[in-house]
């Protein structure tokens, strides 16, 4: 037996340097379409309005000056977390100043609200995106102004100094026309009263918050300098606040108005992206493209009760697998109805729904699951700041738009204090330093669902079909054909169970795994056009390189 023994270490010092190279080479073939091996390979991230969105509330993000409210520097401080997490795209929500801590009540559309810094500074920011080769967009808001806007308290200082037979009228005062006002009480609760006068303004949202009317050409005239202003400084695009309620319930004439915004925009920058809140089901909503927008929110996926959530917390055929591949269709379809090049804006959770992990019950691994059941949608994919660390809020508006949790500090560098009439929020996951040094964390699940987007141009771009021979409940197959060039994406979504599909050569021809995805880490592999899926796992494949 000794003899054997040194025979063998004698074998294994001679060739030592041979085995390393053999051990190299089997490690690295088992390894194909391991998780190293595919988060290597090149990012195709193509410069057009197919992005990756991250939607920014300045006000709880990040504060550069120590008063604990968020500002643009804060922002720009954090422009390469959001460059490295792989986002191309930032919707900042209302920057211009207003009275209210969410600044959707305008007062003055051509400048910055003092609290957020300073004109130069969204100049930097808008550079400093430039520079990173992420888009900027901000939150436009045409339905009304706020209260405290000159244009009308002008009208309401006109309309009170007029005597009991006198007529209003828009050549004394240009800016009466701007709103919606009417002599007489129309004993509504979402009419006010001018002063102690007989006329009252419409206000759908709240007193604060005049509706204007678009039937003033004035009106568009000054928007239409808003809108130049805005791209003259550096914005991409913009996001259309509450565009149903130009004319709450009259479709027909909410398109119009868009059209008007998409024409003038689309004249001063062809390259300019616009995404619309029309916050309707999809048999309304999808009529908006008509417009020639580009983008609408796509709600039917979004929310509590929206696809998302009903795949991963809902039990029944109607809420499976097959079932969010069938409506990935169905949506397409239905937008593709009004304008064959619309570029859906799938999200999950915005800044007025409650946050997705709550959804989920705070069950890790269904939040994580989540992430691509959005991300990997096609369109222009949107992630409210704080998802991608699973943060906690819901309730009042001031919870969902909590601070960004930074550090578990509080008065760590950055941190903010929130809204003034925030409920306090305890988060239930680690904070963002935490998980940034953690690979199986939610931040590390997030960045790797928005790396395989990047890398494969047919995820945002593709035409959807189902792979109606996939007759598992549990499996969503689909295939997105873009450019020429088809992939094949599969998701297990079952809670629990390890799933096995058939891709056969014959049918599909030689397929690789291009990435995956795994909420507990396994490995999703291939052998022989059988697909193994580790429960809650995504694979996209892609046609074997001759």
């Amino acid at each position: 037996m000794k003899l054997k023994r040194d025979k063998f270490r004698n074998y294994f010092r001679k060739n030592f340097v041979l085995l390393l190279v053999l051990a190299l080479i089997t490690g690295s073939l088992g390894a194909c379409g391991s998780k190293d091996d595919w988060r290597s390979r090149e990012v195709t991230v193509i410069d057009d309005n197919y992005r990756t969105w991250y939607e920014i509330f300045v006000y709880s993000f990040c504060d550069s000056d120590g008063d604990q409210v968020g500002d643009l520097q804060g922002v720009i401080s954090k422009l390469d977390y959001i460059a490295d997490m792989g986002f191309n795209g930032i919707w900042l929500m209302p920057i211009m100043p207003a009275a209210s801590y969410h600044k959707y009540d305008v007062k003055d559309y051509l400048e910055i609200d003092p609290e957020y810094g300073t004109m130069e500074d969204f100049e930097e920011l808008a550079a400093e995106c430039d520079k990173r080769g992420i888009k900027l967009i901000i939150d436009l808001v045409l339905n009304h102004t706020s209260s405290e806007h000159f244009w009308f308290t002008e009208a309401c200082d006109y309309l009170e100094s007029l005597g009991a037979d006198e007529e209003p009228s828009a050549e004394d005062c240009p800016y009466y026309e701007y709103y919606n006002f009417v002599k007489g009480n129309p004993n509504s609760d979402v009419w006010y009263q001018v002063g102690s006068s007989d006329y009252y303004y419409e206000g759908m949202f709240w007193s604060g918050m005049p509706d204007v009317n678009f039937e003033s050409q004035g009106l568009r005239r000054e928007f239409e300098a808003v809108m130049d202003f805005w791209l003259e400084k550096g914005a991409g695009g913009f996001r259309l606040d509450a565009v149903k309620e130009f004319y709450s319930g009259a479709t027909s004439k909410n398109v119009e108005v868009l059209t008007w915004v998409n024409d003038y925009v689309k004249a001063a920058d062809p390259d300019a992206y616009m995404v619309g809140e029309a916050w309707e089901g999809l048999g309304t909503y999808a009529q908006y493209y008509a417009s020639g927008i580009d983008s609408f929110f796509d709600f039917e996926f979004a929310g509590p009760t929206g696809v998302v959530t009903k795949t991963l917390t809902f039990s029944g055929e109607t809420n499976s697998a097959q079932a969010y591949a069938k409506a990935l269709s169905r949506v397409q379809n239905a937008i593709r109805e009004y304008r064959e090049d619309a570029i859906d804006a799938p999200f999950f959770v915005n800044h007025d729904m409650a946050r997705a992990a709550g959804y989920m019950q705070y069950d890790e691994r269904k939040v994580k699951m989540a992430a691509p059941l959005n991300i990997l949608m096609s369109g222009s994919a949107f992630v409210y700041y704080g998802e991608e660390i699973g943060m906690t809020g819901s309730g009042k508006d001031e919870n969902k738009r909590a601070p960004m949790y930074w550090s578990a500090d509080a008065s760590a560098e950055g941190m903010t204090r929130g809204p003034l009439d925030m409920e306090p929020q305890e988060n239930q996951f680690a904070c963002a330093e935490e998980q940034m040094k953690a690979e199986d964390s939610i931040y590390s699940f997030y960045k790797d669902t928005i790396l395989l987007r990047n890398q494969n141009p047919e995820i945002a771009r593709g035409t959807v079909a189902r792979l109606e021979e996939v007759e598992d409940q549990d499996i969503a197959a689909i295939s997105k054909t873009y450019d020429g060039k088809t992939i094949y994406l599969l998701y297990n979504i079952s809670e629990t169970d390890e799933k096995q599909v058939t891709m056969s050569a014959e049918q599909y021809g030689e397929l690789d795994i291009a990435g995956y995805l795994s909420v507990d880490g396994g490995a999703v592999t291939m052998k022989d056009g059988v697909v193994t899926m580790p429960s809650y796992s995504v694979a996209v494949l892609r046609p074997a390189e001759s």
